[in-house]
C-alpha cells in the first residue's frame, strides 16, 4: 500500500499518545497518575443524561440533517445570543462531531495551498496539523511567560501578510489557561480590523470555565465589525461533562457555514442523535452544576500552582481559566534525573517524571513552545497532592552532572 501525502503532512496528537502510554503502564500495573488527558473527571450532568434516555426511548434515533437538527440549532442561536450578545440564525450554525470537526471542516472548507494561518503558541496540539492536512501554512507566533503566555498585538500585526487567511484564537487557552481580558481581546480586534483579508476562527470551548475575577469575550462580541469574517466554535465537552458525546457546534458567515455543511455531508453526515438530544439539554437546562465544579477546580488549579511554584527550577503562572497549567523548566535543561536520564528538552523531562517517578504530563514542545510542561489538574485532590509531591521528589533528584 503507497499511502497519500497528506498523511506525512501531520502527526499523531501528542497528548493523546501519552495518555495511551500512560493507560498502558496502568495496564501494566505500574503506579501512574496520570495528568494528560484534556477532560473532566466530573459526570455528565443527570438531566442531560435523562435527555438522552428519553430521546432513545422516544425512537428519536434517526438520521438528521448533516450538520445538526433545526431544533439545535436554534437553541444554540439563543445560547449566542444569551450568553454572548451575538445574533445568528439558524442557517449560519453548524453542529460537528465534536470542535475538533467544527475547526476541521472550516478549514478544509476554506484554505488553499499558500492561505497562512497565524497560530499563537503554546496552542492546542491540533491546530498546526489541522492547517497542514488542508492544504494551508502554520504561521506559529510565539507569546512570552511575562505575559502570561497572552499574545500581544504588535507580535500579531507583525505575522499578518497579504496569504494570511485565517488567525486562530483560544481563550482560555488549552494548554496555558490564559484568558484574554475585554482590554485584551480589544487590542487584538483592533489589529484585526484592519487586515480585512484575515478571518477569525474563535475557539471558545472553555468559555464557563474561567475562574476569580476573569470575565470571558470572544472577538465578534468584542469587535462587532469583525462578526461577518469570524466563526466563534464552541461545544459541550469540557464545560458540561460530555466530551465523548461528541458535540461541538459554531455560529458564522453564512458561506462558510454552507461550505463546512457541505463537507461534512460527505464526511461524517450527521453528529449522533442522541448526542443531539442531550445537547438541548445542557443548553436550555440548570448550570447550577458549573459554579460547583469550577469551584472544585479553583481549589485544585490553586493547589497545583502552589506546589509548583515551590519547586526549584519550576515557574507556573496563574491560569484564568480552563483546567491546564504551562509550567517553565528552563533552569532544568541540561541537568541529570536520579536514573541516568539526561534532560535535554522538555521531551526528555516528561519522558523520564513518567519512567522514573510515575508521573504522566504533556512536554512544551507538543504544544509549541519550550521548555514547558502541560499538566491537567481534572482529577482528585489526593492525585494531585501525590503528583506535585512526585515531581518535586523527581526535580530534587536532578544533577549537574
Amino acid at each position: 500500500m503507497q499511502f497519500s501525502d497528506a498523511l506525512s503532512r501531520f502527526k499523531p496528537s501528542p497528548t493523546i499518545a501519552m495518555s495511551a502510554l500512560a493507560a498502558q503502564m496502568q495496564q501494566d500495573n505500574r503506579d501512574v497518575i496520570s495528568l494528560s488527558a484534556g477532560e473532566p473527571d466530573f459526570d455528565t450532568p443527570d438531566h442531560i443524561k435523562s435527555a438522552a434516555i428519553a430521546a432513545i426511548t422516544a425512537g428519536h434515533t434517526k438520521y438528521t440533517a448533516p450538520d445538526g437538527m433545526p431544533a439545535l440549532k436554534q437553541v444554540i442561536c439563543d445560547k449566542f445570543a444569551r450568553e454572548n450578545g451575538l445574533q445568528y440564525q439558524p442557517n449560519q450554525i453548524s453542529v460537528g462531531t465534536g470542535g475538533k470537526q467544527i475547526l476541521f471542516n472550516a478549514l478544509l472548507a476554506t484554505i488553499n495551498p499558500g492561505d497562512e494561518v497565524i497560530i499563537p503558541a503554546p496552542y492546542w496540539v491540533s491546530y498546526p496539523d489541522m492547517v497542514q492536512l488542508a492544504g494551508g501554512t502554520p504561521v506559529v507566533v510565539p507569546t512570552r511567560p511575562e505575559d502570561n503566555y497572552k499574545l500581544q498585538p504588535d507580535a500579531l500585526r507583525a505575522a499578518i501578510t497579504p496569504n494570511t487567511k485565517w488567525f486562530i484564537f483560544n481563550s482560555p487557552s488549552n494548554p496555558t489557561g490564559a484568558g484574554y481580558t475585554w482590554d485584551e481581546l480589544k487590542r487584538l480586534t483592533d489589529v484585526l480590523v484592519d487586515a480585512p483579508q484575515v478571518y477569525v476562527m474563535s475557539d471558545d470551548m472553555y468559555e464557563h470555565l474561567s475562574y476569580d475575577d476573569f470575565k470571558f469575550a470572544t472577538p465578534a462580541q468584542v469587535e462587532p465589525r469583525l462578526y461577518d469574517r469570524t466563526l466563534t466554535c464552541n461545544g459541550v465537552s469540557k464545560a458540561y461533562a460530555m466530551t465523548g458525546w461528541r458535540i461541538g457546534y459554531a455560529g458564522g458567515p453564512v458561506e462558510i457555514i454552507t461550505a463546512m455543511r457541505q463537507i461534512q455531508s460527505q464526511s461524517t453526515s450527521n453528529p449522533c442523535t442522541i448526542s443531539q438530544h442531550a445537547t438541548i439539554a445542557a443548553l436550555t437546562g440548570p448550570t447550577d452544576f458549573l459554579a460547583e465544579n469550577n469551584a472544585s477546580f479553583v481549589r485544585r488549579r490553586n493547589l497545583v500552582v502552589s506546589r509548583l511554584n515551590a519547586i526549584d527550577g519550576i515557574s507556573c503562572p496563574m491560569p484564568e481559566g480552563a483546567f491546564y497549567a504551562y509550567p517553565s523548566i528552563a533552569p532544568l535543561i541540561g541537568k541529570t534525573s536520579a536514573g541516568g536520564r539526561k534532560i535535554t528538552n522538555d521531551q526528555d523531562f516528561c519522558m523520564a517524571l513518567l519512567e522514573e517517578n510515575g508521573v504522566a504530563a504533556v512536554f512544551g514542545a507538543a504544544f509549541g513552545l519550550s521548555p514547558n510542561f502541560r499538566i491537567s489538574y481534572a482529577t482528585s485532590d489526593e492525585n494531585l497532592v501525590k503528583a506535585c509531591d512526585r515531581i518535586a521528589a523527581f526535580c530534587a533528584g536532578l544533577t549537574d552532572s
